[in-house]
C-alpha cells in the first residue's frame, strides 16, 4: 500500500511516516496541495492523508480536485474542531476526519479500516478512467459500461451516479448528496428523480443474467455501492 502525506509541517509528516513505515506502507510526501495534486498526476496512490490547512490550495479544494477524477479514498487532517468542516469535507468526498493532535498509531488504525472499507472487494483502476469489480466495467474515458462482457446503454445520469457510487464502494450517499453531484448545487428538482433513475439503473445492471446486484438501498438514509468478497 502507498500512501500520500500532504501536510505542510515537517515534524507531523516524518511522525506519520515513521508510523506508516513501520507497518510496511510505502509513503510519499507532499508540503502542499499543488505538489500533492501534481504527485497523484504522476503516480499512483492507494491512501491520501490530507491536511486542511495548506498553503496555496487548501486541503477541501485538493479533497475537490481529487474527487473530480480519482476515487483514491482520503482521510481529512485538521487542528480545527468546527463541525462544519467535518461536514464539508466529508461532502467533499472524504472518507473520514481526525482532528489534531491525534495518536499515529490511531491514524495507522483508522487508515487500515478506511482501506477495508474501500479496497476490500476486487478492483482495478487504470489511470482514473476505468474501474472494474467482478464482472462490471466502467470507463469513463468512452462512457462505456459492460456486464459480463456486455454493453449497457445508460443515459448520462445513470452513467454519473453508476460512475460516483462505484467510485465509492460502501460509502452512503443521501438522496441530496447525489442530487448535489450528479444533477448540481443548482438543481431544484424533487429527490424523488434520484430514486427514479436508481431504479432503472438497477433494472439495467439486473437485465443481464448473473449479473450481481450492486446498488443497495440503505434505509433511512440513501443508497451505496457494495461488492461482496
Amino acid at each position: 500500500m502507498k500512501v500520500l502525506i500532504i501536510d505542510d509541517e515537517e515534524k507531523i509528516r516524518k511522525i506519520i511516516k515513521m508510523y506508516f513505515c513501520r507497518e510496511g506502507y510505502e509513503v510519499v510526501e507532499a508540503a502542499n496541495g499543488l505538489e500533492a495534486l501534481d504527485k497523484i498526476a504522476r503516480e499512483s496512490f492507494d491512501l491520501a492523508l490530507l491536511d486542511i490547512m495548506l498553503p496555496g490550495a487548501d486541503g477541501f479544494t485538493v479533497c475537490k480536485k481529487i474527487r473530480e477524477k480519482s476515487s483514491l479514498p482520503i482521510i481529512m487532517l485538521t487542528a480545527r474542531e468546527e463541525e462544519s468542516d467535518r461536514v464539508l469535507g466529508l461532502e467533499l468526498g472524504a472518507d473520514d476526519y481526525v482532528v489534531k493532535p491525534f495518536s499515529p498509531r490511531e491514524l495507522v488504525a483508522r487508515a487500515r479500516a478506511v482501506l477495508r472499507r474501500t479496497g476490500g472487494a476486487v478492483r482495478e483502476q487504470v489511470d482514473d478512467q476505468a474501474i472494474v469489480y467482478q464482472e462490471l466495467e466502467i470507463n469513463q474515458a468512452t462512457r462505456e459500461v459492460k456486464v459480463g462482457g456486455q454493453s449497457l446503454r445508460l443515459t448520462v445520469k445513470e452513467f454519473n451516479l453508476l460512475w460516483l457510487m462505484a467510485g465509492n464502494p460502501g460509502r452512503a450517499f443521501t438522496r441530496e448528496d447525489l442530487l448535489q453531484r450528479v444533477w448540481g448545487y443548482d438543481y431544484s428538482g424533487d429527490t424523488r428523480t434520484v430514486d427514479t433513475h436508481i431504479n432503472r439503473l438497477r433494472e439495467k445492471l439486473s437485465a443481464i443474467p448473473g449479473s450481481p446486484g450492486m446498488i443497495k438501498t440503505v434505509w433511512g438514509v440513501g443508497y451505496k455501492f457494495e461488492v461482496g468478497k
